[in-house]
């Protein structure tokens, strides 16, 4: 897939608000200080399409980007941010969870993980709400310019091993960097692919 045009569109603080579209829309969600910013930027060729920041959390609303006038990529609020108030956790959950339940358009979520962690609990934990409620998502490892290709290689197996040992089919998933644009057509094709389908559809 090729991206001609991609131009951010609004912020908003509930599902309630937003845009009334027929558009699918692939969103992007992950433990603060995943690279989620930095991995949108590189995915639309827009280096400041998505705000990046050195400080972690930044994301606080829904945010919505125009892509090819044809789909939205949506930034979601990372989880997981330790300095946040417990009002605050609430508050992000309810927006996260209202999104990801109760918007139809939604037709893919891609969970981000920094392929040099050993599986954490808090992802594995959403990863498992995710299929008890039938959310549709893959999962994009990041950072994989920051460590070998072989220690990548074995952080995915580790990973999903885990993961096997509750589905019994597991989720697409994609091995990528901001830096160096590993993984970028794979995804974009993947996105491409669903977009098809549902146009045959």
């Amino acid at each position: 897939m090729k991206i001609d045009k991609a131009e951010y569109q609004t912020s908003l603080p509930s599902v309630e608000l937003c845009p009334s579209t027929d558009m699918p829309e692939y969103a992007f969600i992950g433990r603060s200080n995943v690279g989620k910013s930095s991995l949108i930027n590189m995915l639309t060729g827009y280096s400041k399409l998505a705000k990046t920041s050195a400080t972690p959390g930044k994301t606080m609303l829904i945010n919505y980007f125009l892509i090819n006038r044809a789909w939205h990529l949506v930034d979601l609020p990372g989880y997981g941010y330790a300095k946040r108030s417990k009002s605050e956790h609430e508050k992000l959950q309810r927006m996260i969870s209202g999104y990801i339940l109760r918007r139809q358009q939604m037709t893919c979520l891609f969970l981000l993980i920094d392929v040099r962690h050993e599986p954490q609990r808090i992802d594995l934990d959403f990863i498992e709400w995710l299929g008890e409620n039938g959310v549709p998502f893959a999962i994009v490892f990041t950072k994989a310019d920051k460590q070998s290709r072989a220690r990548n290689l074995a952080s995915v197996d580790r990973f999903l091993k885990v993961l096997s040992e509750q589905w019994e089919e597991l989720p697409p998933h994609f091995l990528t960097s901001a830096e160096t644009r590993e993984g970028r057509e794979e995804l974009l094709q993947y996105i491409a692919d669903i977009n098809q389908s549902l146009r045959e559809a």
